[in-house]
């Protein structure tokens, strides 16, 4: 570092070097300024829907041929048969009476799909296969022409083309070796859009966006966005789910003025503190909003552990008519492992939680006690949801 020595001028800074130095200082105060005052920035589409733009559940019935014996076992699923001979009637064949079909190539299946908004006439879209009887594959199979209807009983859809299974298994002799699931598949495109279901943009020329999550704050800032790209007055936040637009007069402009509304940046007020917990699977997620007050934790675990041995019972020798019996015994073990006090000191960063979680030392099931029992005491500043 270089001084200038007492009555001497000090020295010229060049202009650019002076414009360095202070976009190096204002970086940095950006970046604290960001480290003090987070913010989440988002697009209105990213937090908020339009109403009645939104997909229709379809579901249908029917059959997969040209499985290699993998299909349905008729006297398991007695649907399956009756299904093939519903089909052969419809196409001009009568069975004789009495006769009973069993085929092995056949799988009786159900069909879903999703109807997006706007779909058209002769539009194609994809489709799922799970078998409803007992076939072993599916794979290899063509799905046979399917009538997908919504909730209203209406034909929306009609799906037909072959399979794809994202799996493969083969068995012989008793043994069986399987890569994922063999049962269900998919249809890629594979059912073609029959009937429109009328989708309307607003009622009497106003639009209402609905909040993904119940949050006033959330609400309030989309339609401030609003506002103030389209003019004061163009939208109101009705309450924590529900934000009214005005549409323009013209319908021409309808859908570009709604485009532009959804790519919208929006500024996200900080999540309410939340915890939720799996109790089946034992995972555990922490937002960012989670905070934590001095607390002591003591944690116990308590094992019980069973060991059965065979005990054999022969007769003694030269007897008549005695038997070798097998028998168990079965020892039970109960052990209760002491858990220390462990003081936690106060967080306030997501990362501090971590840290004083991680120093427990317990496992993923025993935080779901530890969590509410510090929710219980008062040290823990969040709302647990258990899923």
């Amino acid at each position: 570092m270089t001084t200038t020595p007492p009555g001497r001028p000090s020295p010229i800074v060049p202009r650019s070097e002076r414009l360095v130095r202070w976009l190096v200082l204002g970086t940095a105060v950006l970046a604290s300024a960001a480290v003090w005052w987070p913010v989440q920035a988002a697009r209105i589409k990213e937090v908020a829907s339009v109403q009645g733009v939104r997909a229709n559940q379809l579901t249908g019935f029917g059959l997969v041929f040209g499985l290699d014996g993998t299909g349905d076992q008729s006297t398991q699923s007695p649907f399956t048969p009756q299904a093939l001979a519903a089909f052969l009637e419809k196409n001009g064949i009568a069975l004789p009476p009495g006769v009973t079909m069993q085929p092995k190539n056949l799988a009786a299946v159900v069909v879903t799909a999703e109807l997006p908004a706007f779909a058209q006439r002769g539009q194609r879209i994809d489709v799922n296969v799970s078998s409803a009887g007992n076939a072993k594959s599916l794979r290899g199979g063509m799905l046979l022409s399917t009538p997908l209807r919504g909730a209203d009983g209406r034909v929306y859809a009609i799906a037909q083309g072959n399979l794809i299974v994202g799996g493969a298994g083969a068995s012989a002799g008793g043994s069986k070796v399987q890569i994922n699931h063999l049962a269900a598949g998919r249809v890629p495109e594979g059912a073609m859009v029959e009937e429109v279901v009328a989708t309307s943009l607003g009622e009497d020329g106003v639009l209402q966006l609905d909040v993904n999550a119940n949050d006033f704050a959330t609400a309030r800032a989309v339609a401030g966005a609003i506002n103030e790209s389209k003019g004061a007055g163009t939208a109101q936040a009705m309450d924590g789910r529900v934000v009214k637009v005005r549409l323009p007069a013209d319908e021409s402009e309808r859908v570009g003025f709604i485009a532009d509304l959804e790519n919208l940046p929006v500024t996200l007020a900080k999540p309410a503190a939340r915890i939720v917990l799996n109790a089946r699977t034992g995972s555990v997620v922490v937002n960012e909003a989670v905070t934590l007050a001095d607390c002591a934790v003591a944690h116990g675990a308590l094992s019980v552990t069973i060991n059965a041995m065979p005990v054999i019972s022969q007769p003694s020798p030269l007897s008549q008519g005695g038997q070798t019996v097998v028998s168990e015994k079965a020892d039970i073990t109960i052990q209760q492992q002491g858990g220390a006090l462990i003081q936690l000191p106060a967080a306030a960063k997501l990362s501090d939680v971590v840290k004083a979680l991680n120093s427990l030392g317990a496992t993923p099931q025993d935080l779901l006690a530890i969590l509410q029992a510090m929710k219980a005491a008062g040290a823990l500043k969040a709302e647990i949801e258990v899923i």
